[in-house]
């Protein structure tokens, strides 16, 4: 076996410990570790974007990235969008504009527009397009993704 390391990491504005080997990846951290299993595990070779969060306010792949790697970061995933019980407005306009159907996909989806929309909080259609490419869905054509996102860039904005 081999030996572990200790990691210290603050996720979804808490801070959390864990031992692990330095060949554990990111996601099956959070998910086996931390219980946070809103972050899906797809391809597992960075090319499907279901388990995308932010790293230090960055979208990153986490099934590229080791936990060690993670180590001294901040982590948002799916699970930290939703605040004092109220749905993020991300979470809350892809349920109101269908921007999902199976919802594999739609953790990363709405990580990476939050990470599209914290740098760029007016974006246009191609730039939301261009931020989510990376991200693949089967179910949903999509145009409700796209939508979802402009709508809850709007919410964002209006509430200031």
């Amino acid at each position: 076996m081999s030996e572990q390391r200790q990691i210290r990491l603050t996720v979804n504005g808490e801070v959390r410990t864990g031992r692990v080997e330095p060949r554990k990846l990111l996601v099956d951290f959070l998910r086996e570790d931390l219980g946070l299993t809103g972050t899906h595990v797809g391809c597992e070779h960075g090319i499907c974007g279901a388990c995308t969060v932010l790293v230090n306010g960055e979208a990153a792949r986490s099934c590229l990235m080791l936990a060690v790697q993670a180590d001294g970061a901040e982590l948002l995933t799916v699970e930290g969008l939703a605040r004092e019980g109220r749905l993020h407005p991300l979470q809350e306009a892809f349920w109101e504009h269908h921007g999902l159907q199976c919802g594999f996909c739609t953790p990363g989806m709405m990580m990476a527009a939050k990470a599209l929309l914290d740098a760029n909080p007016d974006p246009t259609e191609d730039e939301v397009r261009w931020a989510l490419s990376g991200n693949l869905c089967r179910c949903t054509g999509y145009q409700n993704i796209v939508k979802s996102v402009l709508w809850a860039a709007e919410k964002l904005r209006s509430s200031g």
